[in-house]
C-alpha cells in the first residue's frame, strides 16, 4: 500500500521512495538467495569499465557463469576494455528487468587470465563462437582453445539490488494510488549488501 510522506522525511532530507523501502530485516542468507535467483535469471548484464580521459563506459555482455556473489564472462582479448581494465580495475555490473522491474547493481573489481585458464573449457558454451568468427587457420576458431579467449572475473565488492513485491497490476496500481493520494509508491525491497556480507557469503558457496 502507498506509504503516507511524513514531515520528518521531508525534514530529514531523505528520499521516500528510497526510505519506504530498505529492506534491513531479511537475514543475509535469504538477501542472496533472492540475489541470485533474480541475477540468474537474465543471462545479460551491462559491464561498465572506466576509461581513461572518458570516463564510464558500458557494454552488454552475456554472463558465463555465476559463482556466488561474483560473475565470469567470456570475452575477446582484442578488446578495448581490456585496455580500460589494465588503467582501472574497478567495474560496475547493472542487471534489469523491464517485465518485473527488478534490478541490481554490483561494483566490484576485475582480474583478467589468458586462455590458459582452465575454466574456459568449463563455462564455454555453444554460440560463444559466434562473437569470435573462425579465420580457418586451426588457431583462431573462436573455440575455448583460441587464443583471443580470455575471461573475466568480477569479484563483487558492493551490492544493493531491488527486488518487486507487486505483480504488474499490482504495481501500476500502486503507483496509480499513490500518484492520485498524495502518498509513496511501495512496490518493493531494496537491498545492500557491503563487503563483509558479500565475503562471508562467497566463503560459504565455496
Amino acid at each position: 500500500m502507498p506509504q503516507p510522506l511524513t514531515k520528518e522525511t521531508v525534514d530529514s532530507k531523505t528520499d521516500p521512495s528510497v526510505s519506504t523501502q530498505w529492506d534491513e530485516s531479511t537475514p543475509k542468507a535469504e538477501q542472496f538467495q533472492e540475489l541470485y535467483k533474480i541475477a540468474d535469471s537474465m543471462k545479460s548484464s551491462l559491464l561498465t569499465t572506466i576509461r581513461p580521459n572518458i570516463g564510464p563506459v558500458s557494454r552488454s555482455m552475456a554472463v558465463a557463469k555465476r559463482v556466488g556473489p561474483d560473475f565470469l564472462y567470456l570475452a575477446n582479448i582484442h578488446s578495448q576494455k581490456f585496455e580500460d581494465l589494465k588503467e582501472n580495475k574497478t567495474v560496475q555490473i547493472t542487471f534489469q528487468d523491464s517485465s518485473t522491474q527488478n534490478w541490481i547493481s554490483i561494483t566490484g573489481e576485475a582480474t583478467t587470465t589468458d586462455n590458459a585458464d582452465p575454466r574456459i573449457k568449463q563455462i564455454y558454451s555453444k554460440g560463444v563462437n559466434a562473437w569470435f568468427g573462425d579465420l580457418g587457420d586451426g588457431i583462431h576458431t573462436g573455440m575455448p582453445e583460441d587464443p583471443r579467449m580470455t575471461l573475466i572475473e568480477v569479484k563483487a565488492k558492493y551490492i544493493a539490488y531491488w527486488k518487486t513485491t507487486a505483480s504488474s497490476v499490482g504495481f501500476l496500481k500502486e503507483v496509480t494510488q499513490a500518484s492520485l493520494t498524495g502518498k509513496v509508491a511501495d512496490t518493493g525491497v531494496n537491498r545492500q549488501l557491503f563487503e563483509k556480507d558479500i565475503q562471508e557469503a562467497r566463503d560459504s558457496s565455496s
